[in-house]
């Protein structure tokens, strides 16, 4: 293996691994709560606005049609692959060439709905919430990112 394959690989691993067990190199101070205040928060952090956020928000008036498509695409599917079944059925033997288009359409059926899904659904998508009294969006996050500020809990709703 090259030294630069191994680089990238070992690179990625340790990214991933700092993002899942939340290892920071520059740690920052949690902001503490007063025990009477700490069981009535949530930590928010402003949502930073980014292209991926503008176009899921874009794609996002289209979940109605894309949902429809993606059932129409099914049906035509499943019917493809129905019609496959029932030549083989008709000759009374298995020919592999009849299954080469439904297989192919089911592929790009399942990869456009991974890369839709990957669009619509970006990660701030899940976190997002909206704070009473602002008109700006929020995201939860821990008492140690950068920007967090303490909010009222019944202030922050979906």
């Amino acid at each position: 293996m090259k030294p630069t394959m191994l680089f990238t690989i070992i690179l990625l691993t340790s990214i991933v691994l700092m993002t899942v067990f939340d290892i920071n190199l520059s740690p920052t101070t949690p902001i503490v709560l007063s025990a009477e205040n700490a069981p009535n928060a949530l930590f928010v952090c402003p949502a930073a606005s980014n292209t991926w956020d503008m176009l899921a928000r874009g794609l996002g008036q289209f979940t109605r049609p894309l949902i429809i498509g993606f059932f129409f695409a099914v049906i035509l599917l499943c019917f493809s692959w129905a019609w496959a079944m029932y030549q083989n059925l008709l000759k009374d033997k298995f020919v592999r060439d009849a299954f080469k288009t439904p297989w192919g359409l089911t592929k790009m059926l399942f990869w456009g709905v991974v890369i839709v899904m990957l669009l619509v659904k970006t990660p701030n998508y899940f976190r997002t919430v909206h704070v009473n009294g602002t008109n700006t969006n929020w995201v939860m996050c821990e008492s140690n990112t950068p920007g967090v500020r303490a909010v009222p809990a019944d202030a922050v709703h979906r």
